[in-house]
């Protein structure tokens, strides 16, 4: 038998359980010329999903309903038709949450279990360190000296974020929601200062106790309340990064927020938003430097793994209330 997780409804608000529906499948696993019969072993959960689940215009096409969810996979090839890959092989792209699934080979990677674990090529040397230092270099140009601020720090892309700006040699400012987020931010990813947003009072006051020389480059992770405050604090000529905004994924209604036009015109600032494919034609290079600093020990990572398929969905929903610490990813 198999098994897949579809999309049983659109969200409305907050995602949960019942929006998710198991489905054992029959079909037959028999590949023709071309094709590869896949394993998952590990799934990468992301905040970009919940966009997904509803029906509007994207940079993606939504989920269907009564079809299965897709995200960022490794999976190990059982069987193949296809000259570019061999049985034993792993892989890794978007593919379907199925146990197993054929594919064409089209958009799957092979990767080398022996440069980094697996479930890594999901997180740091993969899309999530692609998403990374592509968007802090290719927007934020930073300089040594500067400042930068990293909202969901403790989070997959912002932890690699603010360890890439040290590597930089820039004073790094992290913002997560918990003190033991703070304190792995500054003891194992070499962050400056933390702050703690869900006990700060005054979150304008903190960014500028943090960065008395203002905020030079800004990595917006999140949106709402928190990237207001980061306005006040900005240089002129800052660059924001506008990478998510999970903040305001759940809302059922236009969350109300400050006019940014004043801080961008006043600053002349620039702030940007982008998709990490938009910048396909740079990962070998990205890849590359990803490679070398892991392998020089400047970068770490963090992970958050869950164990078993069946609590894929309860791992995007925690990851979804931040109860993650790094990388969310589900091992099959």
């Amino acid at each position: 038998m198999n098994k897949s997780i579809n999309l049983k409804q659109r969200p409305v608000g907050t995602p949960t359980l019942s929006d998710f529906e198991f489905k054992e499948l029959e079909d037959e696993l028999t590949i023709s010329d071309g094709e590869l019969l896949l394993e998952a072993k590990y799934i990468s959960v992301d905040p970009y999903l919940r966009g997904r689940m509803s029906d509007a215009k994207s940079y993606v096409p939504p989920f269907k309903v009564g079809e299965p969810i897709s995200s960022g996979i490794v999976a190990e090839v059982l069987e193949s038709n296809n000259g570019n890959f061999q049985k034993g092989d792993y892989v890794s792209g978007l593919l379907q949450w199925k146990e197993k699934q054929i594919s064409t080979g089209e958009g799957l990677q092979k990767i080398d279990k022996s440069k980094a674990p697996l479930s890594a090529f999901l997180g740091i040397v993969g899309m999530t360190g692609l998403t990374a230092y592509l968007g802090l270099h290719e927007i934020g140009k930073p300089k040594k000296g500067e400042t930068l601020v990293v909202s969901g720090a403790a989070g997959a892309v912002g932890s690699v974020v603010g360890q890439i700006g040290k590597i930089l040699g820039l004073n790094v400012i992290g913002i997560a929601g918990t003190d033991e987020k703070i304190d792995m931010l500054k003891s194992e990813f070499g962050f400056d200062h933390g702050i703690n947003y869900k006990t700060t009072k005054d979150m304008k006051a903190a960014i500028k106790e943090a960065a008395p020389n203002g905020v030079d480059v800004y990595f917006d992770n999140v949106g709402g309340p928190i990237s207001d405050a980061v306005l006040f604090n900005i240089n002129q000529f800052a660059r924001i990064i506008i990478c998510g905004a999970i903040s305001v994924y759940n809302k059922t209604e236009l969350p109300m927020a400050v006019a940014l036009q004043p801080f961008l015109v006043k600053n002349s600032a620039l702030m940007q938003g982008f998709i990490v494919s938009n910048y396909a034609d740079k990962f070998p290079q990205a890849m590359k430097q990803l490679s070398t600093w892991l392998g020089e020990e400047k970068l770490t990572y963090k992970e958050t793994i869950v164990e078993g398929f069946d609590n894929t969905p309860q791992a995007f929903l925690d990851m979804m209330d931040g109860k993650n610490k790094g990388k969310m990813i589900v091992k099959v």
